[in-house]
């Protein structure tokens, strides 16, 4: 049985289930309105953002701080870079 649950490597999917259900409470309220996690993929977290407005703020003014409190919560190797899209 371990050999089947690693090799659909369920640890890694519940991490990318906990890490959307904690967003909103790991971020500022006004970007978690505005952005959500939609996967996970090799390291990168992918996000979609609601308008090119927010998109602007939180790529050139919060990105370091939200992949910092991820990375501090979820660790390096699981969330490693993130990819801001509007959408």
């Amino acid at each position: 049985m371990p050999r089947v649950l690693a090799g659909v490597r369920l640890d890694r999917r519940q991490a990318e289930a906990e890490i959307l259900r904690v967003w909103s409470h790991q971020l500022d309220p006004n970007i978690a309105a505005h952005a959500r996690p939609t996967g996970l993929r090799n390291g990168t977290l992918f996000v979609a953002v609601d308008s090119n407005v927010w998109l602007d703020e939180i790529v050139r003014y919060r990105r370091r701080e939200i992949l910092e409190r991820l990375q501090n919560s979820f660790g390096r190797e699981l969330v490693a870079r993130i990819s801001f899209r509007s959408g």
